[in-house]
């Protein structure tokens, strides 16, 4: 396992708890207690994933993951200490792939590293021990082509940026098009975890989406709102 995770966290017992829950799972661990060091981490490569803090001394998390989405698209989980749904979805909007509330239990944070990790790894590699057969590598849908060898998502030729989650959201949609796909169908194929209450964490992941796709608002080309159902992309 070669791994790297980067930690930034400026609660220094909650850093080091997440460090060593982490290295006793053989990750290699980059820690930080303020975004400007672990931004500078990153420019320097190699980073797998991240597991950032909201409330940070200099920099606050959400500026932090903004600023790594500009340049990386490795899967950032971040942990916050407030329960309002509004932190959460400002997380996701700006590019988190997923959120926990602290206190948090250690197996759990463990476990949804190796999800996030699992998939980025999926969505790059091509799934190459999947017999060709039961794989459809590529889709192309009006001028909106998705390859899931290469993780690649372009736009009339012109190259989309996603994340994995956000890769994992377009892949499932387009494969299904033509059908409408609930909120909780989506968050348990795509987060493989069961559907309690996440229609939120879904909703802020399409509506990131619809931005890249240049998507107007009221009036989307590709994915579509059923209201009360969930969304679609037409054939």
């Amino acid at each position: 396992m070669n791994e790297k995770i980067l930690v930034v966290d400026d609660e220094k017992e909650i850093a080091d708890l997440v460090e060593v829950c982490l290295k006793n799972e053989g990750y290699s661990v980059c820690k930080f207690y303020n975004g400007t060091d672990a931004l500078a981490c990153a420019e320097r490569g190699g980073i797998s994933l991240g597991v950032l803090d909201v409330m940070l001394p200099d920099i606050d998390g959400f500026t932090l993951v903004q600023r790594l989405r500009e340049r990386f698209v490795f899967p950032i989980i971040m942990l916050t200490a407030k329960v309002e749904d509004t932190d959460k979805i400002t997380g996701l909007m700006l590019g988190a792939d997923d959120y926990m509330t602290k206190p948090f239990s250690p197996p759990e944070l463990v476990a949804r590293v190796k999800t996030q990790l699992r998939r980025f790894t999926r969505y790059n590699s091509g799934e190459p021990n999947m017999p060709v057969s039961d794989r459809r590598a590529e889709i192309d849908i009006r001028g909106l082509y998705i390859n899931s060898d290469c993780h690649r998502c372009t736009l009339n030729g012109k190259e989309v940026v996603l994340t994995p989650i956000e890769f994992s959201i377009l892949w499932y949609l387009c494969s299904r098009k033509g059908s409408v796909v609930s909120s909780e169908e989506l968050f348990e194929e795509v987060w493989g975890e069961k559907f309690l209450d996440s229609s939120n964490t879904v909703m802020a992941h399409i509506a990131r989406l619809r931005e890249k796709l240049g998507e107007p608002p009221r009036r989307p080309r590709y994915i579509k709102t059923v209201w009360g159902v969930g969304y679609t992309i037409d054939n």
